[in-house]
C-alpha cells in the first residue's frame, strides 16, 4: 500500500518572530493539500510560537540530547521539545555529524530518547562526495541506518536520504540513483517512509518524486520561503493523486 507523501522543511539556524507570518502562510497551504502530511523543523526559539500561530501544522524541533534532563548546557530534551509542541524531531543530519562530530552510536542514542518521549524521527543518512565519488554510497548508508537504528523497527521515524554532496548547492542525483537508495533502504527499515533532501526546488521536485521513488522531501532554502515551499507540496499533491 502506497504511504502518505510527507513534505517536511528544515529552517536551520534561520528564523525569528518575524517570519511567523511565512508559517503561517505554509500552514494555510498545507490545509488545502489534505492529501500530504507537512511539518517545519524550526529553532527552537520558535516552536511555541509557531504552534500557537498555526495550531493544525505539524512542528518539529532540529535535534535533542540522549537524555531527558541534566547538567547539559546549551542543549535540549527530547520531553522539553514535546512539551514545547513540537511532535518530531530532525536526527542525525550531516551538518550536526560534521560541525559538532555525532557518530551513529549518539545518533541512535538520540533517537531511542525521542521516541521515548513520544516524538516521531526524521533520521537523515547520506554519503559524503568522497564516499560517492568511490563507489561506497550503498555501503555507508546501510552503515548509518543500522548503527542509528539500533533494532529498532520503522514505527514512528520515517528516513531522509540526503547525499552530503547535493546539500546546499546546485548538484542533485539523478532519479535513478535516488531510486537504487531508496530502495536499499526499504529493504533495511521496513514500514519507514523515505525521503529526499539535498537541494529540491519546484523545477527538479517532480522527477525527483516520480522516477525517484520517494514519499516526500526534506527541504532545506526552499521551505524560508512560502511560495517556493507551497510550490514543491502543490506538485507533491498533483503527483501522488
Amino acid at each position: 500500500m502506497a504511504k502518505r507523501p510527507l513534505l517536511v522543511g528544515n529552517w536551520k539556524m534561520h528564523g525569528d518572530g518575524g517570519d511567523l507570518a511565512v508559517i503561517v502562510a505554509i500552514g494555510e497551504a498545507a490545509r488545502r493539500h489534505v492529501a500530504v502530511d507537512v511539518a517545519l523543523c524550526l529553532p527552537a526559539t520558535l516552536i511555541d510560537r509557531a504552534r500557537r500561530v498555526c495550531p493544525g501544522l505539524a512542528i518539529g524541533g532540529q535535534d535533542c540530547h540522549p537524555e531527558p534532563s541534566g547538567a547539559h548546557t546549551g542543549d535540549i530534551s527530547a520531553p522539553m521539545l514535546r512539551e514545547a509542541g513540537a511532535s518530531l524531531v530532525l536526527l542525525g543530519h550531516s551538518e550536526r555529524r560534521q560541525d559538532h562530530h555525532e557518530d551513529d552510536a549518539l545518533i541512535a542514542a538520540k533517537l531511542r530518547a525521542a521516541r521515548a518521549a513520544g516524538l516521531e524521527v526524521i533520521l537523515c543518512v547520506g554519503e559524503t562526495a568522497e564516499d560517492h565519488a568511490a563507489g561506497r554510497s550503498a555501503e555507508m548508508v546501510r552503515g548509518q541506518l543500522t548503527l542509528s537504528l539500533a533494532g529498532m523497527n520503522g514505527q514512528g521515524i520515517a528516513i531522509a536520504y540526503e547525499p552530503v554532496w547535493a546539500i546546499g548547492g546546485d548538484r542533485t542525483p539523478e532519479p535513478k540513483e535516488v531510486a537504487a537508495m531508496v530502495g536499499l533502504i526499504r529493504n533495511t527499515v521496513a514500514g519507514a517512509r523515505v525521503l529526499y533532501g539535498g537541494s529540491v526546488t519546484p523545477d527538479n521536485g517532480e522527477a525527483l518524486f516520480v522516477d525517484g521513488g520517494v514519499d516526500g522531501f526534506l527541504v532545506g532554502r526552499q521551505s524560508l520561503d512560502a511560495d517556493a515551499f507551497t510550490a514543491i507540496l502543490k506538485l507533491i499533491d498533483g503527483t501522488a493523486r
